[in-house]
C-alpha cells in the first residue's frame, strides 16, 4: 500500500452506514492512522504526531438490538440510551467534515448516528428512518432534534409520527441526503461517493475546514447578527496561520499550497 500524504482520508465504516471523516485533525487517543489509498476494509497504522489522519472504525450500525433491549431491565435503558446519545453527539462533535455514507439499512439509531454527520449520502435502495414510535418510545440519540434541523418541523414530525422509512430517492427529495446514486454490483456506491466528496475537501486548508465547520454549526443555533459575529471570530483564527499565507503565496506561484494545519 501507498503511504498517503498529509490530510489522506479515512473511512469511519458502520455496517453498511458508513462515516467518512476528511482533513487533518486528531481525534483522540491511538487516533493517528496512516491512511493507505481508499479501499473497502484497509487496515491503520499508528503513526507519528506529525502525520495527521483520521479514526478508522468498523462496526454494525443498523439501530439498537432489540433482542438485547428485550432483556435489559427498565432501570437499565436509561443508562443504555445515554451512552448510545453521547457517542452519537461525539460524531456530531468531531471537528473534521464527516459524511454518512448509506449503502444499506439505517434505521432508529443507525439514522441518528448519520444525521449527526455533515453530509449524507445514499443509495437509492438504501432504506431510514427513525421507527421508534413502532415500539412505543421515541428517539433517543438526538433524532428528535437532528432531524427537525435537516429537513423542517413539520416534514420531521410526520416521519417521526408515521415510522416511515425511506428509501434513497425518497430521501433526497425531503432533504434528507445531499446524493443519491443507483446501487452497483459492489454494494457500495455511496461509499465510492463519499470518497469523492472527502477527495474534494482534502486538498483545501485543515484550519479553515475545522473553523468553517465550527461558524456553520454555532451560526445555525443563533440569530443571524449573532452568526455573522461568530463567523468573524472564527476568521480571525485563519489570519496568523502559517496556512494562509502558503494560500497567498501558491497562488502567486501558480501551484497547488502545501498546507500543515498551522
Amino acid at each position: 500500500m501507498a503511504a498517503a500524504a498529509p490530510g489522506a482520508l479515512g473511512a469511519l465504516r458502520v455496517g453498511r452506514a458508513r462515516l467518512l471523516a476528511s482533513c487533518c485533525t486528531r481525534l483522540g487517543p491511538s487516533a493517528w492512522v496512516r491512511g493507505p489509498a481508499p479501499r473497502r476494509g484497509y487496515s491503520s497504522e499508528v503513526k507519528t504526531d506529525d502525520e495527521l489522519r483520521v479514526r478508522h472504525l468498523e462496526e454494525e450500525n443498523r439501530g439498537a438490538d432489540l433482542k438485547e433491549r428485550a432483556k435489559m431491565h427498565s432501570s437499565e435503558v436509561g443508562p443504555f440510551v445515554s451512552k448510545i446519545r453521547a457517542v452519537i453527539n461525539d460524531i456530531a462533535n468531531l471537528p473534521v467534515p464527516t459524511i454518512a455514507a448509506i449503502d444499506g439499512l439505517a434505521l432508529g439509531g443507525g439514522l441518528e448516528l448519520a444525521l449527526a454527520c455533515d453530509i449524507r449520502v445514499a443509495a437509492s435502495s438504501a432504506k431510514m428512518g427513525l421507527v421508534e414510535t413502532k415500539l412505543a418510545i421515541i428517539p433517543g440519540g438526538g433524532g428528535t432534534q437532528r432531524l427537525p434541523r435537516a429537513i423542517g418541523m413539520s416534514l420531521a414530525k410526520e416521519l417521526i409520527f408515521s415510522a416511515r422509512v425511506l428509501d434513497g430517492q425518497e430521501a433526497k427529495a425531503v432533504g434528507l441526503i445531499s446524493h443519491v446514486l443507483e446501487q452497483n454490483q459492489e454494494g457500495d456506491a455511496a461509499y465510492r461517493k463519499a470518497l469523492d466528496l472527502a477527495r474534494e475537501f482534502l486538498p483545501q486548508g485543515p484550519v479553515a475546514m475545522r473553523v468553517a465547520k465550527l461558524a456553520i454549526n454555532q451560526g445555525m443555533e443563533v440569530d443571524l447578527v449573532t452568526g455573522l459575529a461568530i463567523e468573524e471570530a472564527c476568521y480571525a483564527q485563519t489570519i496568523s496561520t502559517k496556512d494562509r499565507l502558503e494560500g497567498l503565496l501558491a497562488f502567486k506561484e501558480k501551484r497547488p499550497p502545501r498546507y500543515k494545519g498551522e
